[in-house]
């Protein structure tokens, strides 16, 4: 198994933070952009990736008690993740994504996730600061 972790601090409450990284219909802006979620009866979506071009039956929940969203994909039980935002005293917020690989042949290597998770953060706290600038003007 391997597993990756990166985290990232975004000027905004934890909430805003968690609405907008559990908001399905709007993954896409912040997830990888070889990603695709296509929501199906909840839990459950559809992944496309285009770099393999291959359809996943996975698994999305939300639970904003804990301010965490889980995933991960349902037949084969080669991969699971998990993001979570928490607050912080400056009124600011950290979220953290963490990625388990259970099947090494689904394993991008280490740079790519990387560098996935990375872009995914930095677009992820761009769609926070224009929702919360947009509310605050």
């Amino acid at each position: 198994m391997t597993e990756y972790e990166r985290s990232r601090t975004m000027p905004a409450q934890p909430e805003q933070v968690f609405d907008q990284a559990a908001n399905v219909g709007q993954l896409e802006t912040w997830l990888p952009r070889d990603l695709h979620v296509e929501p199906e009866e909840p839990p459950a979506v559809t992944v496309h990736e285009d770099r393999t071009d291959q359809d996943t039956s996975a698994l999305l929940r939300a639970r904003p008690e804990q301010m965490r969203l889980e995933w991960g994909t349902r037949e084969q039980g080669s991969y699971a993740g998990w993001l979570q935002v928490a607050g912080l005293d400056s009124g600011a917020s950290e979220v953290t994504v963490h990625l388990s690989f259970f099947d090494e042949s689904h394993d991008p290597g280490r740079r790519t996730v990387t560098e996935a998770l990375d872009g995914s953060l930095r677009r992820l706290e761009d769609q926070v600061r224009m929702r919360t600038d947009n509310a605050a003007g």
